[in-house]
């Protein structure tokens, strides 16, 4: 016997549709980040965006008129937030997972941004031609951000959720494919951003190598005093540029409550240093 969910009419016309999207429904929360200006649902078990996907957008250098993509979009957190940010920008949400996709589609729509953001429901491993018969030709793109699955499946123990370990896991050479997905994307000088765990600083890099120069790097640290736990990365396709390492970026103060800066990021319009080129 099925249990409806609460505020599905119980009768027997009642469509098997509905009872699934009203338990989706169920499973959902709406958060609320850059101080309300950008509403988000996401499933209230399983990977959940956070500080990484906020910050991530804060450091993408968009401008009016520029067309960007959102690799891994998930429910569309950094990509959303950037067309927040950038009055004009255009950006499409890369993520495989279906009801991501979907979800990702709702939250454009519910803040007012469908017109300027589009969807697909892509593997950002796929082929050339899946990618330029969902409307991303090669080079067409002038900015990528991407918050690729950094924890290694043999290192670290893996989460029972298969969205949160879809997240969070990503097998030995996937930061490569995704990079190669991103060099492909963008145009000449276009700018790929990305967040990555503080420790595989080498692992991007080496990544960024074959089409990637001027790379800036910004460490993240959740205080002063303490190692950096993330680093933000903005890399220009082309490019033979050398490195650039930026002051660190503190969230928290000694006392741990967050930082002026970060407040103004996290829950304001203020950007990051890698924003500006």
């Amino acid at each position: 016997m099925w249990l409806l969910p609460v505020g599905c009419s119980a009768t027997l016309a009642l469509d098997m549709s509905c009872v699934l999207m009203r338990a989706d429904a169920c499973l959902q929360s709406e958060d609320a980040v850059l101080g309300g200006s950008l509403r988000l649902r996401q499933f209230k078990h399983g990977h959940r965006f956070g500080h990484d996907t906020i910050l991530l957008a804060a450091a993408c250098p968009g401008r009016a008129g520029e067309q960007a993509v959102d690799l891994g979009a998930g429910v569309g957190a950094a990509g959303l937030a950037l067309a927040v940010r950038v009055e004009g920008i255009s950006v499409t949400l890369v993520e495989a997972d279906p009801r991501l996709a979907a979800l990702a589609r709702k939250n454009a729509e519910h803040n007012g941004l469908a017109a300027r953001i589009d969807v697909a429901n892509l593997d950002v491993t796929a082929s050339a031609r899946v990618f330029a018969a969902a409307g991303l030709a090669p080079e067409s793109q002038m900015r990528v951000l991407m918050n690729p699955p950094f924890n290694d499946p043999l290192r670290q123990r893996a989460s029972p959720d298969e969205r949160r370990r879809s997240a969070h896991m990503g097998p030995r050479g996937a930061l490569a494919a995704w990079v190669r997905t991103a060099g492909r994307l963008l145009r000449p000088s276009g700018t790929l951003t990305l967040i990555w765990r503080a420790q595989g600083l080498a692992e991007v890099l080496e990544a960024l190598a074959p089409a990637f120069g001027a790379a800036s790097v910004l460490p993240i640290h959740s205080k002063a005093g303490r190692a950096a736990l993330r680093v933000l990365v903005r890399a220009s396709k082309g490019s033979r540029a050398p490195l650039s390492l930026l002051p660190g970026f503190f969230l928290n103060d000694a006392a741990g409550r967050p930082t002026r800066e970060a407040e103004a990021v996290l829950r304001g319009s203020a950007t990051l240093p890698l924003a500006e080129i």
